[in-house]
């Protein structure tokens, strides 16, 4: 079978899984180098991104037992929602300067709608901790998977990335009056050079076990089980996680979610603000009414006689009491109680101003207090806590993005739908900017005094007004002075490298 073929065979599916011959969770693998806790956390973060809170059980005033709904803020879907469309939305752009390469690329997202679910999923990254992204090919396209944190077990590491990883992917399948439950790990590894993919399938009748090893043709007929494949100069995946070190495991490669560290003041905002509704809601009016004023109709039922009370018809703010004598005891009497809401605003407004904190953005993003506004300046400031977390994130899913489009355009020349030439990083260039974050008269007055000044070149400030390559940038320069720089090695004056560059 040709290296084509093998491809095709891996490829065209865009989901996998891992496993051994019995096992109970994945990280009982051998291969697997996270500790269950890690997917323990992870499974936690997906409640509050979620917002899956079990029911609150209570003891009513005749001593019964109850539950009811947990009334909850979704804080963590709030904050990585609105994160995500701060650092990547539909305005940004990814070019390469190579003109066969970027045609190709462009065509490949787009037919993918890349650009939106790249936002989406983006806000999965942020909420557990990490995502990553693997190319595939689909009817003669290449598309993107994406590969959330539950389902992505990284195997072996360095410092700077993850190099090998497992993919899990589950399926149901009917037999009978039974429901299978199918666990497939796909393993990316390096061997001697050589970018191994190797398939293990699970069964199992319990939906919480992963199970026992079986052979790849119950579910997938065309499927290999080791393939190795040449020629790519990294892993096929790409892995995104948020910026900062893991301090709940300094050891783990996988990444934390933007709440992880506030947690505790999230379990705080949910239980006042839960509070808070309870309140409101057994804070209606209640009036107390004598009994003598009550009117009682009395219905047969067989032999039993129905009791029927009845003050107003339609209103439930009326409670019965026996007071006695009318004419001396208590008339109609108001007993509501006044509800605190002042109170429960200001400790929900406290506990946001320090979530806000705990996640690194400005003060007033998530909370209101009438002083908490800011102006457009002071947004885009580079004091700005909000500012310089993004920045942090865009740098990178910067980097991310482009190792994605070298793995696609490996994929796509493997698969011989792209015969072009595959460039190097830094002709890859990631414009994320949104409009809102980057003052461009500003940045533009910035780099016109530092080139003015002496201390930056013109061929600097382009590329970074602009944001585009420094290949690209020295094209621009060179057709605004007039000139063209060939790709042919001409012979060029002393004069015309110390500008342009060599």
């Amino acid at each position: 079978m040709g290296i084509v073929q093998t491809i095709k065979d891996i490829f065209k599916r865009s989901k996998y899984v891992m496993t051994t011959q019995n096992l109970t969770y994945i990280t009982d693998h051998p291969k697997i180098a996270v500790s269950s806790a890690e997917y323990d956390r992870i499974r936690e973060n997906i409640k509050y991104f979620s917002g899956h809170y079990p029911q609150v059980e209570y003891r009513d005033s005749n001593g019964a037992k109850n539950k009811r709904d947990f009334n909850h803020l979704p804080i963590g879907r709030t904050a990585a929602k609105k994160i995500a469309s701060l650092v990547f939305n539909e305005q940004a752009e990814i070019k390469v300067d190579n003109e066969q390469a970027n045609k190709f690329i462009q065509q490949q997202l787009q037919d993918d709608r890349f650009t939106k679910n790249f936002e989406r999923y983006l806000e999965s990254c942020l909420a557990l901790g990490g995502l990553a992204m693997r190319p595939y090919i689909d009817d003669d396209r290449v598309r993107v998977s994406f590969i959330q944190a539950p389902v992505f077990l990284p195997l072996q590491s360095n410092t700077q990335d993850v190099s090998s990883a497992a993919i899990v992917t589950k399926t149901i399948k009917a037999d009978g009056n039974k429901q299978r439950y199918y666990t497939l790990i796909e393993f990316h590894e390096w061997s001697n050079d050589k970018y191994t993919v190797s398939n293990e399938l699970y069964r199992s009748d319990n939906k919480h076990a992963v199970g026992s090893r079986v052979p790849l043709s119950e579910i997938y007929e065309d499927l290999e089980e080791v393939v190795e494949l040449n020629r790519l100069s990294r892993p096929l995946f790409t892995y995104l996680k948020p910026p900062g070190m893991n301090n709940k495991d300094i050891n783990s490669p996988l990444g934390l979610s933007i709440f992880d560290n506030a947690k505790t003041t999230i379990d705080f905002l949910n239980t006042t603000y839960d509070e808070f509704m309870w309140e409101v809601k057994m804070g209606q009016r209640r009036v107390a009414v004598p009994s003598q004023m009550i009117k009682a109709e009395y219905n047969q039922d067989g032999d039993n006689v129905i009791v029927k009370r009845e003050f107003e018809a339609g209103h439930n703010v009326y409670e019965q009491f026996d007071s006695g004598d009318i004419d001396k005891g208590i008339g109609i009497t108001d007993l509501t109680t006044p509800i605190r809401s002042d109170d429960y605003i200001k400790a929900i407004n406290e506990g946001l101003a320090l979530f806000e904190m705990q996640i690194g953005v400005s003060a007033g993003m998530f909370s209101f207090d009438g002083k908490s506004m800011k102006t457009a300046t002071e947004i885009v400031s580079e004091n700005s806590d909000t500012y310089q977390m993004r920045n942090s994130i865009v740098s990178l899913v910067e980097q991310s993005l482009k190792e994605l489009i070298i793995s696609m355009l490996e994929l796509a020349k493997a698969y011989k739908l792209y015969s072009g030439e595959i460039p190097e990083m830094d002709k890859i260039s990631v414009n994320l900017d949104d409009g809102v974050f980057t003052d461009r008269n500003a940045e533009l007055d910035y780099w016109i005094k530092v080139v003015n000044a002496g201390f930056g070149t013109d061929t600097m400030a382009i590329e970074k007004v602009l944001n585009v390559t420094p290949e690209k940038a020295k094209k621009i320069k060179a057709e605004i002075d007039g000139n063209v720089i060939d790709d042919v090695n001409d012979e060029r004056s002393p004069e015309d490298v110390s500008i342009y560059g060599e």
